[in-house]
């Protein structure tokens, strides 16, 4: 029950969510003949431009993004753990599995191996039975990392974890289980703040390595360079409105975690 509603509520405090809820309440209103319709009306509306803003989405996912960015090459580990979140399971029409937006944490993964950073490879994700059918997260990205070079004896399958905090406690058996204490931590950059903390907080020695960035530096030097890109800056859209919620769901699901007491 926790696990849905850590899904639903928080629904109602995104922007579009949250838009939606003071376009609800303008309706009540407006069947109640009050005068104050135009007041959610108008918030609804400065909700959505102001998360659909350029820099406001910018300076929000670089926020978060930018906290753990390697100051020089990764140092080697014992193994490399690759959170799950990345892929889409090989069901019709599908020819096989799908990298999500998320997919770079996967190559990136197995380019370190490559490099030789770690002897093992981590996959850790379980795939929650009431957003889709379809075999585990780890059982795919272990399918997408045998592609990309990763020997199957090199890959470790975590296949029951359902939320970060389940990661870090599944990996920590496993580490603990191989006597592993150093790992390099793999996932989006927007989700390795929260999770370099809950896997820190499981006694894991883990170094941050995050792929998947957003927001370059070059995006934000591009940003005031002409009149036709502040202009394109200042209306709402789509994409950025996509990446303001999801920055607002990691300071969001760092808070619920503070309170769980996972922090």
């Amino acid at each position: 029950m926790f696990l849905f509603l850590s899904k639903l509520l928080p629904l109602f405090f995104y922007p579009l969510g949250l838009a939606c809820v003071l376009l609800l309440v303008a309706f009540v209103l407006s069947w109640k003949r009050s005068r104050w319709v135009p007041l959610p009306i108008v918030l609804a509306l400065v909700v959505l431009l102001v998360a659909g803003n350029g820099w406001a989405s910018n300076a929000l996912v670089r926020s978060l993004e930018w906290q753990h960015i390697p100051k020089g090459e990764l140092p080697n580990a014992e193994a490399i753990v690759i959170l799950g979140g990345a892929t889409k399971s090989q069901l019709p029409p599908r020819p096989g599995v799908d990298l999500s937006e998320e997919g770079d944490r996967v190559f990136y993964g197995a380019q370190l191996y490559r490099e030789g950073k770690a002897p093992i490879v981590i996959a850790s994700g379980g795939r929650i039975s009431w957003r889709g059918s379809g075999s585990s997260e780890s059982a795919d990205m272990a399918e997408i990392l045998q592609v990309l070079g990763v020997p199957t004896s090199a890959i470790v399958q975590d296949p029951t974890s359902l939320n970060t905090y389940q990661n870090a406690v599944n990996v920590k058996r496993i580490l603990t289980e191989q006597g592993i204490r150093r790992v390099l931590l793999v996932t989006s950059a927007m989700h390795m703040p929260r999770s370099l903390m809950i896997f820190q907080r499981q006694g894991i020695e883990a170094i941050p390595a995050p792929t998947d960035f957003l927001v370059s530096e070059q995006d934000v030097e591009e940003s005031d360079r002409s009149r036709e890109a502040t202009l394109l800056n200042l209306l709402p859209d789509a994409e950025r409105l996509q990446r303001t919620t999801r920055a607002l769901k990691e300071y969001v699901g760092t808070a619920v975690y503070r309170l769980r007491g996972w922090l």
